[in-house]
């Protein structure tokens, strides 16, 4: 219990320190509260049962074994709400589950607000946040959704650099911003050092931990540097990289290392403590993918792999891959079938990956990706494909993001979330 108050008081102190009092919104989210969003934040639902009703303080005293048993049969992100409403022990019970990755509903699909606009289509500029506007739906009830803005006082334009643990991750030439995408609240970290390149070189973001953890750091990378900010400080690190300036497309968190891959598909291993180290992981290879993301699943890291069929022409077919460290070279293997496994992947390799255990209880489908995609259709904005089947060109866009194009960083595209909430304090 001390422990627990000694986590809300830092969450809320670390507000404070950024300029930023905590909303009614956020403060539910770092206390006791039974309610998790209330209508002062920027977000709107679209259905009251988007939201948790109070209810009774019931069976206060279960073991957290239990509870997690309980946790592991949630069938949507309404059944998640719903149990952390209870009371503030089953709330507490979350930080103390295993992994988000072995959640058996859903991710939420994040559809930005706005006209479609095709990738690649002008320069790259950066995103005007005060039109910023997004809606979250769960693809186990169509019928909801919950619609989401920047905050008013936010910068007006900066550059996303991606999502990690239910935060959107902007930047301009000296600030940073991290945005909640269930809440809509923000937290701005300290200045940034000067002559970053974050944006116009096709920065890329990430979080080490839930924001409110004890060792939550944001790592942004360039072409040239890594920056680190270890979460309320007033300063950042700057690491220089060996990476022949190449841009990092990608990273991932695999039983407790960081692992990057890069433009020239060479898989890097990050550690920050004692210190900065970033070394190459030797891999052999026996095939080059046109699109690749990598996607953590229990103890396997794997790679969906996009192979075009007559040059994209006739579509295009999707191949998963788990990389065998115990041989030397490490070794992607090519799986067969994911079983009762379902993937999901946004366009943006910016974006963070998940994957989905026994997803027939929710109304997927195993053994299928689950692609957040662009289009021009606002009801068409993912698609699922079955391992191996062959997927019409205009299903999404091969190239998008793909190996022969940078990335369109002017872009806030669909992709798949999980809000911040989930991942309890770490």
């Amino acid at each position: 219990m001390a422990g627990s108050r000694r986590r809300r008081r830092r969450g809320r102190a670390l507000l404070r320190q950024q300029g930023t009092e905590p909303s009614p919104a956020e403060d539910a989210a770092l206390s006791s509260s039974r309610e998790v969003t209330t209508v002062e934040s920027p977000c709107h639902a679209s259905a009251s049962t988007f939201l948790p009703l109070p209810g009774p303080y019931v069976c206060a005293d279960l073991l957290d074994s239990l509870l997690h048993e309980i946790i592991a049969l949630f069938n949507s992100f309404q059944d998640f709400l719903a149990f952390i409403g209870t009371c503030h022990s089953w709330r507490t019970a979350v930080s103390t589950f295993p992994s988000v990755y072995t959640f058996s509903f859903p991710p939420l699909h994040f559809k930005p607000d706005g006209p479609y606009v095709h990738p690649h289509s002008g320069d790259i500029k950066p995103i005007l946040l005060s039109n910023c506007r997004w809606q979250l739906s769960d693809p186990t009830k169509k019928n909801l959704s919950l619609v989401c803005s920047v905050p008013e006082n936010s910068p007006n334009a900066m550059h996303y650099l991606g999502c990690s643990y239910g935060y959107l991750i902007f930047s301009d030439e000296e600030h940073c911003l991290l945005v909640d995408v269930y809440t809509g609240t923000n937290v701005k970290p300290p200045k940034l050092p000067p002559n970053n390149n974050l944006g116009y070189f096709c920065g890329i973001g990430i979080l080490t931990a839930p924001l409110i953890s004890a060792n939550s750091r944001l790592l942004l990378f360039s072409r040239a540097s890594m920056f680190e900010w270890q979460v309320g400080t007033n300063s950042w690190s700057e690491h220089p990289l060996d990476l022949g300036r190449e841009r990092i497309y990608q990273i991932v968190f695999f039983k407790g290392d960081i692992f990057a891959i890069d433009a020239l598909m060479r898989l890097h291993a990050i550690h920050l403590t004692p210190r900065f180290s970033m070394r190459e992981v030797p891999i052999q290879w026996e095939f080059l993918p046109n699109n690749s993301w990598l996607v953590v699943c229990g103890d396997m890291l794997l790679m969906v792999a996009q192979r075009l069929n007559s040059g994209g022409l006739d579509g295009s077919s999707f191949k998963v891959f788990r990389l065998d460290f115990t041989v030397e070279p490490a070794k992607w293997v090519k799986v067969e079938k994911l079983e009762n496994i379902a993937l999901f992947v946004s366009l943006d390799r910016r974006d963070p990956t998940f994957s989905c255990m026994s997803p027939e209880r929710w109304g997927g489908k195993s053994n299928c990706i689950y692609f957040a995609k662009l289009s021009e259709d606002p009801d068409e904005t993912w698609t699922s494909a079955e391992l191996g089947q062959l997927v019409p060109e205009n299903a999404i866009h091969p190239m998008f993001y793909g190996m022969s194009f940078p990335p369109d960083c002017g872009l806030l595209s669909n992709q798949w979330v999980f809000p911040s909430l989930i991942y309890g304090s770490g």
